[in-house]
């Protein structure tokens, strides 16, 4: 049989199918696989910011050094990305979610035990950014591009909104600990915690889950087909990488990291040193977790009806909105700016990631999306890695935040900036190679 008439098979194949619909409990219970482990995996990790003062005075170190701890962790978690969207893409689910629990649950356990900041560095950065990165929407964007075809924008903000779900759940939760134990006990608890919910991965039908259903199924094998008949190999990561609507996506991330993480991992001792209650600090901290699961699903939901750059927009400038307030408390420490910076960057914490998920599917369709949007992460590494060392940098030197948070807003404008000015990202189509 010709190439062609293979691909005239799979053609005839998608029209006459009869396509199973899988159950309203079976994607629901993989929509919530993926919300627990990115919950795990990004609410652990986020601990740090009510571990950053504890330790900090324990390894006697200073505070552009120990910010180099949530760096590496940023850095790894980008670096990795690409691997574990490989992973997934290639051996499935269960695989990469044991590498990432047990990774992860082993940097707490190292963190705990470390007596000098290069272990802490070890265990904290490098063994939690790997586990993050496998725990991450990395792993759901491939999952769910291959059971959710429309509403994917609305379906991928579930996972998402576990960003906040996890900061709402573990920060403040570590910190109440810490009033009674000392972070030493309260992260090796931590670590043995994530390292119990490894055997629960044996029981779930995960490699159902990997196989994707029958349409998506059929898209890949006629998109195979068709690059196979011309002599193309179809959207890899070496394919997406040589288009102008991935470096656009890349930008976009990447300045989204900067802005976001700047803010983020330094926000509690920011306000601590401001002269605010460690518990209200760590609240804070949390409840903007709580309002991202809002704003997260909302732009996700949104973006499907009112269109993606409309939304984006809103997004950004409501970003920046949030850390102008959290700019004036370096000034004027009051409740009002700590209400305003707690709704505004709250809301729209991670409210650019459904957006993501859905432009790489729609841009990159029926390609290897894990693979791709892994890639795209380490824009999300390279971002957070430099915004959140760069901001304790400029606090170690100036002993103000201030800077810090002027880059913040700064980096926000060059995102929004980079989805109206590149075509590709406009009209959701590769526009130039």
């Amino acid at each position: 049989m010709t190439i062609t008439q293979d691909v005239r098979a799979v053609q005839q194949k998608i029209t006459t199918a009869d396509v199973a619909e899988p159950s309203h409990g079976f994607l629901a219970g993989l929509v919530t696989l993926t919300f627990l482990m990115n919950a795990i995996g990004r609410g652990v990790s986020e601990t740090f910011a009510v571990y950053l003062l504890p330790v900090e005075a324990a390894l006697h170190v200073d505070r552009a050094q120990i910010s180099l701890t949530y760096s590496i962790y940023m850095l790894t978690y980008g670096l990795s990305a690409p691997f574990i969207g490989q992973l997934i893409d290639r051996f499935g689910a269960r695989i990469c979610y044991v590498l990432g629990l047990c990774a992860l649950g082993a940097g707490s356990l190292v963190g705990a035990r470390s007596q000098a900041i290069g272990q802490y560095y070890f265990g904290i950065g490098v063994l939690a950014g790997l586990g993050s990165a496998a725990l991450s929407m990395v792993a759901a964007s491939s999952l769910l591009s291959r059971w959710f075809s429309d509403r994917l924008g609305t379906v991928s903000a579930i996972p998402y909104a576990a960003v906040g779900a996890g900061m709402l759940t573990f920060p403040p939760i570590a910190q109440k600990l810490m009033q009674t134990y000392d972070w030493r006990t309260v992260q090796n608890w931590q670590g043995l915690a994530v390292l119990a919910c490894v055997p629960l991965l044996f029981v779930l039908p995960l490699r159902r889950y990997n196989a994707g259903s029958d349409a998506w199924r059929a898209l890949t094998a006629r998109n195979r087909a068709t690059h196979a008949s011309e002599r193309t190999t179809g959207w890899t990561v070496a394919a997406a990488i040589r288009t102008s609507a991935f470096w656009s996506l890349f930008l976009a991330y990447f300045a989204t990291s900067v802005a976001a993480y700047t803010v983020l991992p330094h926000s509690v001792a920011f306000l601590v040193e401001r002269g605010f209650d460690p518990l209200l600090a760590a609240g804070a901290f949390g409840m903007t977790g709580v309002l991202s699961v809002i704003g997260i699903i909302a732009t996700g939901w949104l973006s499907d009806r009112l269109g993606r750059l409309p939304v984006v927009s809103i997004t950004f400038v409501v970003t920046i909105s949030g850390i102008l307030c959290l700019l004036a408390i370096t000034v004027w420490p009051a409740l009002i700016l700590l209400y305003g910076f707690v709704l505004c960057f709250g809301l729209m914490q991670g409210a650019r990631g459904p957006i993501l998920v859905a432009l790489v599917a729609k841009i990159f369709a029926g390609g290897s999306v894990g693979a791709i949007f892994g890639s795209l992460s380490l824009a999300l590494g390279l971002g957070a890695a430099i915004g959140s060392w760069m901001s304790g940098l400029i606090h170690t030197h100036t002993g103000s935040y201030a800077y810090a948070f002027a880059m913040a807003a700064l980096s926000s404008l060059i995102g929004l900036a980079t989805f109206w000015l590149a075509p590709s990202l406009r009209y959701e189509r590769v526009t130039g190679r």
